[in-house]
């Protein structure tokens, strides 16, 4: 079954549900689902020609769907898929702006992190680490996980269950571009001889992660959240209610 999460607005219109579990196979037929049971939601989902309204967002799990296959995207037994409408301060703002993250998506992408970087160092191949920075890299330009696609395989082969909880992504994000820098100043160090900085820079970065997967704290993301609480233009998110900057949010979303 998959859980559709509906947003304080259109809760009227499912009795006052928030949650709506359906048995689907794509993220279509949820909707289509989600509005047979409750026929008055479907005019606020989809306009005259049965399209999806301009400010209806959808996400799956943390990801919105028109980076996957949109309504045709596949579900999965235990996803969660959030309409998510844009209101006045863009898109993704709704109740307290904050999002379905799936935490095993980024608990997988610090362990391949520590994983990639302890066998580089292992082999003395500072290549490997310019393979981790530049998968980190295009995660965070893409705005996902960078070794997302391993979690995906993971789930594909249930190995792995998703861990679904209301927080920010963009912190996350940010804290992986943060690593991705070290990694690229490491590989500088490695050109100009400076071995021993250029793993020590590597090493950073893994304790980094090794707290984060280890311990729930992300660093990362406290310094996103405290250049926030500076008013630095881009860090718009306060901490999730009830959680430390930086503190993994024990709510699900």
């Amino acid at each position: 079954m998959t859980v559709v999460r509906v947003p304080t607005p259109l809760r009227p219109y499912t009795d006052g549900q928030k949650e709506v579990l359906v048995g689907a196979e794509t993220v279509g037929k949820a909707l289509d689902q989600l509005t047979e049971q409750y026929p008055a939601l479907r005019q606020h989902l989809y306009d005259d020609t049965g399209g999806l309204r301009p400010y209806v967002n959808l996400f799956l799990n943390e990801e919105d769907v028109r980076g996957l296959d949109g309504q045709d995207t596949s579900l999965s037994e235990g996803d969660r898929l959030t309409i998510v409408p844009s209101i006045a301060g863009g898109a993704g703002a709704a109740d307290d702006a904050l999002r379905n993250v799936d935490h095993a998506a980024l608990r997988t992408n610090q362990a391949m992190i520590i994983g990639l970087l302890l066998a580089a160092f292992i082999a003395d191949a500072s290549w490997l680490v310019a393979l981790v920075a530049l998968v980190m890299f295009i995660g965070t330009l893409a705005g996902r996980p960078g070794f997302l696609p391993i979690y995906r395989a993971l789930r594909k082969a249930t190995l792995l269950q998703p861990d679904v909880v209301s927080d920010h992504p963009e912190p996350h994000r940010f804290a992986q571009g943060v690593g991705a820098i070290f990694l690229a100043a490491a590989m500088v160090a490695f050109s100009t001889g400076l071995i021993a900085l250029g793993w020590g820079l590597g090493w950073l970065v893994i304790a980094l992660a090794a707290l984060n997967l280890f311990g729930g704290f992300c660093v990362g993301c406290a310094a996103y959240y405290w250049l926030g609480r500076l008013g630095i233009p881009g860090f718009s998110h306060a901490p999730p209610p009830g959680t430390l900057p930086g503190q993994r949010p024990r709510m699900t979303g």
